[in-house]
């Protein structure tokens, strides 16, 4: 009698398990990944909203028109102020507001603030004294624009137009908001900020940065030279 061999499936060895310091590291791996991927993301969505903000001329009857201030030598308005409250005349003259608030405040030996050289450069070019108010207060955008929302509750009025640089305009938005204005935004299209592609894609990065900075820390970044602190 022939005695059956049975026959036995070949063992197939179980890979084993990685090791813990190389879980460790694909984890690390994952989570660096990750977060650049996000801080991509959000540093791409906000450049796109500073830009998306930039081209959008958001006029509507408001209580004033505020322009932000920015360097002014001995009374006279940098040409990058005076862009800005040409355009501010503008919206006042076509009945976008009753007022034109100016702002910004001097350094040390300034004989002017920026907000008195603003309001006499308008009251210069016809617009009249009674309709444009001074607020000298502020050494950047969230401190003048604080100060502005002060006056505001004071005088009780809170809708406001604000006139400042089209890459400017989102975080000054914002920071009015924030400060308790209805705010709206009316850049302006002349000037030296908008005249070169260059120039453009510089002050997009740099407000970017700028945004980002106010979103973390609710502070305005120190830029004494270019008006868009």
């Amino acid at each position: 009698m022939t005695r059956a061999v049975r026959s036995e499936a070949p063992t197939v060895p179980l890979h084993s398990a990685a090791p813990p310091r190389a879980r460790r590291r694909s984890w690390v791996t994952r989570v660096v990944l990750g977060s650049v991927l996000v801080g991509l993301l959000v540093v791409g969505g906000t450049a796109f909203r500073v830009w998306q903000v930039a081209r959008i001329d958001d006029r509507r009857p408001v209580d004033a028109v505020v322009v932000l201030g920015a360097a002014q030598y001995d009374g006279q308005p940098s040409s990058i102020f005076a862009a800005r409250l040409r355009h501010a005349q503008q919206l006042y003259d076509d009945g976008m507001a009753p007022r034109i608030v100016t702002t910004g405040g001097g350094r040390p030996g300034d004989a002017y603030t920026e907000a008195e050289a603003g309001r006499r450069y308008l009251i210069r070019q016809g617009v009249p004294a009674g309709a444009v108010v001074a607020v000298p207060v502020g050494s950047d955008t969230l401190l003048s624009l604080q100060a502005v929302a002060d006056r505001a509750r004071q005088d009780r009025w809170g809708r406001a137009l604000l006139v400042s640089d089209p890459w400017h305009s989102l975080r000054a938005r914002q920071m009015a908001r924030d400060s308790g204005l209805d705010a709206w935004t009316s850049p302006t299209r002349s000037g030296p900020v908008v005249q070169t592609r260059e120039t453009q894609i510089r002050y997009i990065v740099r407000e970017t940065g700028a945004m980002l900075y106010y979103r973390l820390t609710h502070a305005s970044v120190d830029t004494e030279t270019t008006g868009l602190g």
